[in-house]
């Protein structure tokens, strides 16, 4: 065997060892891309559908039912070519297809929640950053187009003063039937400020007038609790009484 043959053969035997490599690497690229892919997506198919699920009745509209239930769909229809063996994403991707269809017809059955305690509050805050981050990332990847994206962003924020109004009036409406309307007129304030401080306070003005109003009667129940009563009103007067007698009786001895 020639030398140039031995060279020839060698040469061919690194060319292969490299392209058999590559080869390993662009396959396990492509493993780690389309895992990456499949966990992303179940992340963003779990965050609509808990929006959608967990958002209180009373926050829940149509509208956002309907939004929700699309932007589950696209994710679910790109997710599906990654897990074809998922019989329970087939079933959802078919629900999910029929209550679409519906449009704003579709149906809400998201039971109604009351707000009563900051803890609640922060729970439905948390699901409203969610859906803020889920429309923002669907805007960047043109799965929701820009215009209504923006829209959106705004319907976000509209919900959030309705939670806090809810909150603030439950809040205050609770001290007022514990007996404590010092801590009713601080929920009232809190709300108040927060209407006033939103760039249209208009849109919200029959919400923080009625919110004035309960701050105006809380106010009154606390200045009507701190008048003396009779009988605190007669120990005062019986014992300024007292006290002058004792006077006039001290200048008549040393007179």
């Amino acid at each position: 065997m020639s030398p140039l043959l031995i060279t020839a053969l060698v040469v061919g035997v690194i060319v292969i060892l490299i392209a058999i490599g590559y080869i390993n690497h662009m396959v396990e690229s492509s493993k780690l891309e389309k895992a990456r892919l499949k966990a992303d997506l179940n992340d963003r198919v779990r965050r609509s559908r808990d929006v959608s699920e967990n958002m209180p009745g009373q926050l829940m509209s149509p509208a956002l039912k309907l939004l929700l239930s699309r932007l589950e769909l696209q994710f679910s229809d790109r997710l599906l070519p990654l897990d074809k063996q998922n019989s329970a994403l087939r079933n959802r991707i078919a629900e999910l297809r029929d209550m679409v269809a519906k449009g704003e017809d579709i149906p809400v059955r998201n039971a109604p929640q009351p707000i009563l305690t900051e803890l609640k509050a922060k729970e439905v805050r948390f699901l409203l950053e969610n859906f803020h981050s889920q429309i923002t990332r669907a805007a960047q990847d043109g799965a929701l187009p820009a215009n209504d994206a923006k829209r959106w962003l705004g319907e976000i924020r509209h919900i959030l003063v309705q939670l806090h109004y809810e909150f603030f009036t439950n809040l205050g409406q609770q001290s007022l039937q514990q007996g404590q309307p010092g801590q009713a007129r601080l929920a009232y304030e809190r709300g108040v400020q927060y209407l006033r401080k939103q760039p249209d306070p208009a849109r919200y003005q029959s919400q923080l007038q009625l919110l004035e109003q309960q701050l105006a009667r809380a106010n009154d129940m606390v200045l009507e609790k701190a008048k003396p009563t009779p009988d605190e009103h007669s120990e005062l007067t019986d014992g300024l009484q007292s006290l002058g007698e004792d006077d006039w009786k001290k200048k008549n001895i040393y007179d």
